[in-house]
């Protein structure tokens, strides 16, 4: 998956700021090293979303402090940047299932 895939929506509007979504981007990629390295197996793979999604959540106060909120359009951004990592690594996990933690 190339980089500027990552969140593409969220960064094309300013009214997230872009150190924010680096964050979100930031969590997103550690689950794509795993998958870069060959990691196929579902726990593993879903623990290290399980991970990037609770790291997410964790960003929501301050995107709130940023004027700022995960709403509907970071939502979908994150959304369809977790579907394209887990179909371009040929990862079957049900998107709902892959962002089981989230609380956004």
């Amino acid at each position: 998956m190339k980089e500027s895939e990552y969140l593409s929506e969220m960064y094309q509007d300013s009214y997230y700021p872009d150190f924010l979504v680096d964050k979100i981007k930031a969590a997103l990629k550690e689950v794509a090293a795993i998958l870069e390295n060959g990691e196929t197996n579902i726990t593993v793979v879903q623990a290290a979303l399980d991970k990037a999604v609770l790291a997410i959540n964790d960003l929501v106060e301050e995107f709130e402090d940023n004027d700022s909120e995960l709403e509907t359009v970071a939502r979908e951004s994150i959304a369809v940047t977790v579907q394209k990592m887990l179909e371009s690594y040929h990862i079957n996990i049900d998107l709902e299932e892959a962002l089981r933690e989230r609380d956004w």
